[in-house]
């Protein structure tokens, strides 16, 4: 068996164990994505990604978690494709930015409470960056309104916190977004968010704006 063969495997069987999480938002079992996360080794999230398309029928694989992956992966290859000499990642970072946003729509009548909101916030923002489609208005309005559907709802406060760390006056402020993160991070209690990349990003600009 090759090295990309037992690598594969292996990622089947991690997809097979995040598969038997109790609930579409238990990120309990998730400990090599997070992994990967903290050691910024986003090849693995993109292996999961496509092994998960690969190995789950197309009506089962778009939970909150999977989209959140997603959001999370299309968020490094814009920011990758967009860095001086990377321009050759430009058309991958389009394409799973499409699939994205069709994986969003396809979801939206399963998802939790601000979640569909969020996520198309998140598409019109990379849209945008690939310069795609210009919304940045809606794309804020759409971030806001996930918090009015969901004010208790830890990713979708920490998401409204990362819109308005990066958005420029007067759309954004970072000393509102430390609110929202303060307000996600005393929601991400519990085993169940031990091994969630948002809590840990979260965590992250909390420091960064205090220090």
């Amino acid at each position: 068996m090759t090295k990309y063969q037992v690598q594969r495997s292996v990622l089947g069987l991690l997809l097979m164990v995040i598969s038997m999480t109790l609930s579409a938002q238990d990120f309990s079992a998730d400990r090599g994505l997070f992994d990967a996360y903290q050691r910024e080794d986003m090849s693995v999230w993109k292996e999961y990604l496509e092994v998960l398309r690969d190995k789950v029928p197309s009506d089962k694989v778009r939970d909150t978690k999977d989209l959140l992956y997603e959001y999370g992966y299309c968020g490094y290859i814009v920011a990758e494709a967009k860095k001086e000499g990377k321009e050759a990642l430009l058309p991958e970072a389009k394409r799973y930015v499409q699939q994205f946003r069709k994986d969003v729509e396809a979801a939206k009548g399963s998802l939790p409470a601000g979640h569909y909101e969020m996520y198309m916030s998140a598409v019109m923002v990379y849209e945008m960056r690939l310069h795609i489609a210009i919304r940045p208005v809606k794309a804020m309005s759409l971030a806001k309104e996930a918090t009015k559907l969901a004010p208790k709802d830890p990713l979708v406060l920490a998401y409204y916190g990362t819109s308005l760390y990066y958005a420029p006056a007067p759309f954004g402020s970072k000393k509102e977004a430390l609110r929202y993160f303060k307000q996600a991070k005393e929601l991400f209690q519990g085993p169940k968010w031990e091994y969630c990349w948002v809590r840990k990003a979260t965590e992250m600009y909390i420091r960064g704006i205090e220090n």
